[in-house]
């Protein structure tokens, strides 16, 4: 096998291991048992387990960033950008499931400089949420608030779908992502609802306590 393909062979196998048993309780043994070859070849491909899982969250965090400005492209309106962004976060982490709850559950793998590295890769992905959550205030779309904050709540809320999901659940992953947008779009406007157009244009919000819902 070309040594390209082993690479990522080690690299799907390591997902997988460190998805069930977490990085820690996963040998080099189990690594190299599971790609098929024999202990020492894994160094070859990777120089050592802890390589291995920043190799695995490097890659997941620049595609999570790409994949956000991809679906960012050519949409109009901060709401429609917020709502495009959420799509993709949560879409993200359910379409590669095993590789975000990794990310986000292993950063104590790392040694003190890949953590770094990962981390001023995240805090550059939160910087696109806090400019849209920003120019949303500015623009009275969106109810004034800690910019840094509410993005935080945005993105926990939204990452935590890798730790619950289930592919052969009732709901879709893009029925999941709507509930999520609906529900983050809602708390940006202070609890309004988007039908209740006339009360938005002149700038006045309903409390959602104030709503009457038909619950069946």
């Amino acid at each position: 096998m070309p040594s390209g393909h082993m690479k990522e062979t080690i690299k799907s196998v390591a997902i997988d291991l460190f998805f069930k048993k977490g990085y820690f309780a996963t040998s080099i043994s189990d690594l190299a048992r599971g790609s098929g070859i024999q202990k020492a070849s894994i160094y070859y491909h990777y120089a050592s387990k802890e390589e291995l899982l920043f190799h695995i969250l490097e890659n997941t965090m620049d595609d999570l960033t790409a994949c956000l400005k991809t679906n960012l492209e050519n949409v109009a309106g901060v709401e429609e950008r917020m709502r495009a962004a959420v799509r993709s976060h949560v879409r993200f982490h359910l379409e590669r499931q095993k590789e975000n709850f990794i990310a986000n559950s292993e950063l104590r793998g790392l040694t003190s400089e890949h953590y770094q590295d990962i981390v001023k890769k995240r805090d550059r992905y939160e910087r696109i949420f806090q400019e849209l959550i920003r120019e949303g205030s500015d623009a009275g779309v969106f109810a004034p608030g800690d910019v840094k904050i509410l993005s935080y709540a945005i993105l926990t809320l939204c990452t935590a779908g890798a730790t619950w999901f289930k592919p052969s659940g009732r709901l879709t992953i893009d029925e999941i992502a709507l509930i999520y947008e609906n529900f983050i779009i809602n708390g940006l406007k202070m609890g309004t609802i988007d039908s209740d157009a006339s009360n938005l244009k002149n700038g006045r919000t309903v409390p959602l306590e104030n709503k009457k819902y038909n619950v069946k």
